[in-house]
């Protein structure tokens, strides 16, 4: 295959991806226009505050291994 042919097929191939993004596009909410911003209303605020210990009493170590046993 010679160099021109190789760069036909390329084209061909960047034709038609941009057609099937067109597609897409055009099936896609809102006809492929920007998307609205995302609903805020179902954020959850994190305190700063320390997690209370309690929480932690039955957990592991990641990767350690339980409190109670020695690391491999």
């Amino acid at each position: 295959m010679s160099l021109q042919d190789e760069l036909n097929a390329v084209r061909r191939t960047l034709d038609e991806l941009n057609r099937k993004v067109e597609e897409l596009e055009k099936r896609a909410p809102g006809g492929g226009s920007a998307s609205p911003p995302p609903d805020k209303s179902g954020l959850v605020s994190i305190p700063d505050t320390p997690y209370d210990d309690a929480l932690w009493t039955d957990s592991d170590d990641e990767g350690l291994g339980a409190r109670d046993r020695h690391a491999p």
